[in-house]
């Protein structure tokens, strides 16, 4: 397999990956840049992430008001081989509201709908909740020990190595201990 054939290969990694969740992790501030830590349900259109999120979620505001975040999704700690070593799916996007009273919402709604059942009943139509668009614009993705790339493009799908010579070995028993872990 040549080097853009292991490339490729890692997006369609990153893409499966991203496909195992129901929520993602936000890391959202607010006007003065204070941040926020928090996580929300969502679905996913058109290479685009949305969260249904309630007035009463700091990072509702944040969303609506700074125009921007980061998304991530990681391995749990009880799947990952090693805790320094998680996979994890991190993009930078900006963000926008999805108005009430649109053809997007209603398409986009009727997702969550498929994704959530019967959950959505109590909550769709609550006044106090908003539809957030997360358009990412780049990423990375971790594979583990000195597998990380990033992901560009429209796409996302132009993976590059973060760094082509991996960490950094202080003596050559160090980088076998790194190598067995990789």
């Amino acid at each position: 397999m040549n080097e853009n054939e292991k490339l490729q290969s890692v997006g369609e990694q990153a893409i499966a990956f991203k496909g195992l969740f129901k929520s993602v992790q936000l890391a959202t501030t607010n006007a003065q840049g204070i941040p926020e830590a928090s996580y929300a349900a969502f679905v996913e259109r058109d290479n685009k992430f949305y969260v249904y999120v309630s007035e009463l979620a700091t990072h509702c505001a944040n969303l609506r008001e700074t125009g921007r975040c980061s998304a991530m999704f990681i391995e749990s700690e009880k799947d990952a081989g090693h805790l320094f070593a998680r996979k994890r799916l991190v993009f930078k996007c900006d963000t926008q509201e999805v108005a009430r009273n649109t053809a997007k919402f209603d398409e986009v709604m009727a997702l969550f709908y498929d994704k959530f059942g019967k959950f959505m009943d109590a909550i769709g139509k609550l006044t106090d909740f908003h539809m957030v668009e997360l358009a990412p614009t780049h990423g990375s993705y971790v594979a583990g020990f000195a597998k990380a790339y990033h992901l560009n493009g429209q796409d996302l799908l132009q993976i590059t190595h973060r760094n082509d010579q991996g960490h950094a070995a202080p003596d050559q028993a160090s980088q076998q201990k790194l190598d067995e872990l990789a």
